[in-house]
């Protein structure tokens, strides 16, 4: 993959209090990241400096840069975005906290706008902190579909860990907002995001997609609920006579249980949690894409760790493997490219 060492990782910072920092680092100090790629992290010089020194990695150091225009190919780069001292309250939410965030984030969107870097790669962020005037989304899937999908270009929640990716209907609602967010239209759109995916970003040249039902037992008729009658089977049948693989629905616990996903290169869940529960269980140190979009966004599929947040215990595999799925996709995409 030496090819790849041409490709500009961009990394925001996450929330400084909880274990992005950490992770972060931990991933670049592998002297395999630098061999693959040029990093860039968007974020604070002295709030790494600390990070660093608790961490006990005297070879470790960063290259600081004021733009993405200059950056060292040797070692990580770090873009500082604040001069002033900024507080850290270790394990703890905090209003600048969110702000340095927010910063993080549309300084690393701008540049990917920009084309001085290939693609983003996200720390864990605190939702409920991060909220402002400028800054109101449920999640970072909401965001980069604001930010460079729209209308023309839909985002979808994809869970990618080896043996297993799931896809989601529906990203962070609340289970009392799903009544009536489960259609034929929406079931329709993921499936053909997920199906694309697939192919583009993932080299899957005829891929093959199980759907899970969204009520127990299927609805059992209609018993239960009536969504799988009204909504996803006619979605699955449209999906099929349009030359996609989907298949389904299935009843959610007995596919997990049976093991029934290993059979399909990837599953369409309809709500957060009916995805998110089995692909912790099954999918070690996983990775969240952003699939859909014309950019490529990766994320640890995991959150800030407040509770062990500066204690040097974090795994930082989720963060490595976010860097390589990142990479992975963006030569596939570029293989996909010049054999059109």
């Amino acid at each position: 993959m030496a090819e790849n060492k041409n490709f500009v990782i961009g990394i925001t910072q996450g929330d400084i209090n909880g274990i992005s920092y950490e992770v972060i680092i931990k991933s670049l100090s592998d002297n395999r990241i630098m061999e693959l790629c040029t990093p860039v992290v968007y974020g604070l010089s002295k709030v790494a400096s600390y990070h660093k020194k608790y961490m006990e990695l005297p070879d470790f150091s960063f290259q600081f840069t004021k733009t993405a225009e200059q950056l060292s190919t040797k070692r990580p780069n770090l873009i500082n975005l604040y001069e002033e001292e900024v507080k850290l309250d270790l394990g703890t939410s905090t209003k600048i906290a969110g702000q340095m965030s927010e910063r993080s984030l549309y300084a690393a969107g701008r540049d990917l706008k920009n084309k001085l870097i290939d693609a983003i790669v996200t720390a864990p962020v605190n939702m409920n902190n991060i909220q402002s005037d400028k800054f109101k989304f449920a999640g970072h899937t909401e965001f980069f579909e604001h930010y460079f999908g729209g209308k023309e270009h839909p985002a979808m929640m994809l869970l990618v860990a080896e043996g297993i990716r799931i896809g989601l209907v529906t990203n962070h609602l609340p289970m009392s907002a799903l009544n009536g967010e489960i259609t034929t239209e929406k079931v329709l759109q993921k499936l053909e995001i997920l199906n694309q995916s697939l192919k583009q970003d993932f080299a899957i040249s005829n891929p093959s997609i199980a759907v899970l039902a969204l009520n127990p037992h299927t609805g059992d008729d209609g018993l239960f609920g009536k969504e799988e009658l009204e909504a996803i089977q006619p979605a699955v049948n449209q999906a099929f006579h349009n030359g996609i693989n989907a298949f389904g629905p299935f009843p959610a616990d007995g596919f997990f249980a049976a093991g029934t996903y290993r059979k399909f290169d990837a599953v369409l869940a309809m709500y957060h949690d009916q995805g998110m529960i089995p692909f912790k269980l099954l999918g070690k140190d996983g990775v969240n894409f952003t699939a859909g979009l014309p950019i490529v966004r990766t994320s640890p599929a995991h959150g800030t760790a407040y509770d062990i947040a500066g204690k040097n215990i974090a795994d930082a595999q989720s963060m490595r493997n976010a860097i390589y799925l990142a990479l992975d996709i963006l030569k596939n995409r570029k293989n996909l490219a010049t054999h059109e």
